[in-house]
């Protein structure tokens, strides 16, 4: 849970640049990329870290840049092109990132109903994190699966620690 807002950003900062890093990774073609027939493709899971990013802290009382996207509760469908999710992606982050500079710290002890319980601020922004990291996850999968080159994120990919000289770790 965020004590403080100037951790949240911090964090913010970092796993928000991962999620348009992915995302400029996954060419219009492999877009459609799916685990199986009826599931999440690569498409639709970006546009769902959209869909958090404006639906969740409207929640909490912040009407961040793209809540015209959502629709009976759940956001419009996805545009054509990973670049105009990329572009809603960033759109919604700057905003915000601008809607936190009107809350203080105490703001993050306040409680919202999130989903039929009260959390705390601090701890939906902790979610919204964690939420958007889970599904960069299952992309990263599905980016493998269509053949495409993962960045390094967290770390060296397998072909990633050709960059550093060394063999990738053993399996």
């Amino acid at each position: 849970m965020f004590r403080r807002i100037e951790d949240f950003l911090s964090c913010w900062d970092q796993e928000s640049r991962g999620c348009l890093t992915l995302f400029q990774g996954i060419p219009d073609g492999a877009m459609s990329q799916a685990v199986a027939l009826d599931y999440r493709d690569l498409r639709r899971l970006a546009w769902h870290l959209v869909e958090c990013l404006v639906e969740m802290p409207g929640r909490m009382g912040l009407h961040v840049d793209g809540a015209d996207l959502i629709q009976g509760g759940f956001i419009c469908d996805p545009p054509a092109t990973m670049e105009e999710i990329r572009q809603a992606y960033s759109r919604a982050s700057l905003s915000l990132v601008e809607c936190l500079g009107g809350w203080s710290d105490a703001d993050l002890d306040k409680k919202d109903d999130m989903y039929g319980e009260a959390w705390a601020r601090g701890l939906s922004l902790l979610v919204l994190i964690t939420h958007q990291t889970h599904h960069r996850g299952q992309m990263t999968v599905l980016m493998r699966q269509a053949g495409l080159p993962l960045p390094d994120l967290y770390g060296p990919t397998r072909e990633g620690w050709a960059h550093f000289g060394m063999k990738p770790p053993r399996v």
